[in-house]
């Protein structure tokens, strides 16, 4: 697997000079359907027997936040990539528009009662950060949070987006110093995939429940969202808290880097099961030597 690409490619730590048109949508498929399988799978047991550690040591957390355009394959990646966890070390949430009880608080709250407890992995569908990305394309969504100083769009000035950026920032370095890793991946999904795509979804009757015509509207936003992500990532990308830009078009590859990323986090976190103490052993001993005298 390491040759088959550069994860610092991948890797945005620093946002200064990031650019979206740098990293294209596409990359060539390198390996073949089957070859593909079998590193996944090698990938996955890895995974699996880390995330058995991280739950056992209790004392890190991993919190993974998947973001993209429609069609890019969120739910995909998820599901192929983390389907040799344990369900019990793992928690997905997918976030939807803000219910009414949730506009009721701040708009990091209903994020911030997810996030991973210590020894598990945490998966976050959508994030925070889509109050930075389709509030920003749709600004109206900010004036219904009925926030104290905005009564309209035109109150959403660089200082709003500033302080939204810092907020975020803050957070994330907040759990890092806590013991969270996070891992941030960007699918990034071209314009004419993503049309192939809902065309397919129209098409197959066994797709037909993905679709929404909200998703097809929402092309003309299309240059916006992607200013929007470009920004975000630009504002927010940092050594605890990457982003990853990674290729969509192809799914096989988009699961093996996204795969392979979160392996190379768990094993850069030192884990390890915990080790009884003396006295502990000694009970140990003690209560197998009155298991075998039964």
């Amino acid at each position: 697997m390491k040759n088959l690409f550069d994860r610092k490619q991948l890797a945005i730590t620093d946002g200064k000079a990031f650019r979206l048109k740098d990293h294209p949508s596409e990359h060539p498929e390198s390996v073949s359907k089957e070859k593909a399988a079998e590193y996944l799978a090698e990938m996955q047991a890895r995974m699996q027997d880390l995330q058995d550690k991280l739950y056992a040591q209790d004392r890190l957390s991993l919190l993974l936040v998947f973001q993209a355009m429609d069609a890019a394959g969120k739910d995909g990646t998820i599901r192929t990539v983390m389907s040799g966890v344990n369900p019990q070390g793992c928690h997905v949430v997918s976030f939807k528009a803000p219910t009414v009880h949730e506009l009721d608080h701040d708009w990091l709250w209903r994020v911030y009662r997810e996030l991973p407890e210590r020894g598990k992995i945490g998966i976050l569908n959508r994030s925070h950060y889509e109050e930075v990305l389709v509030t920003k394309v749709h600004p109206e969504f900010i004036v219904n949070q009925r926030l104290p100083e905005v009564r309209a769009v035109s109150d959403l000035d660089t200082d709003f987006w500033e302080q939204r950026y810092a907020a975020i920032r803050a957070m994330e370095e907040h759990l890092a110093a806590n013991g969270t890793r996070i891992l941030k991946f960007f699918l990034n999904v071209g314009k004419e995939e993503q049309k192939k795509r809902f065309l397919e979804r129209i098409e197959d009757p066994a797709k037909n429940w993905k679709f929404s015509s909200r998703d097809v509207a929402e092309r003309q936003y299309w240059d916006a969202y992607q200013d929007a992500y470009e920004e975000a990532i630009r504002e927010t990308a940092r050594p605890h808290a990457p982003w990853f830009v990674i290729p969509a078009d192809h799914n096989r590859t988009r699961n093996l880097m996204v795969c392979d990323i979160i392996v190379h986090e768990l094993e850069s976190m030192n884990l390890a099961y915990p080790e009884p103490e003396v006295e502990e052993l000694a009970k140990m001993q003690a209560a197998k030597q009155s298991l075998l005298n039964e």
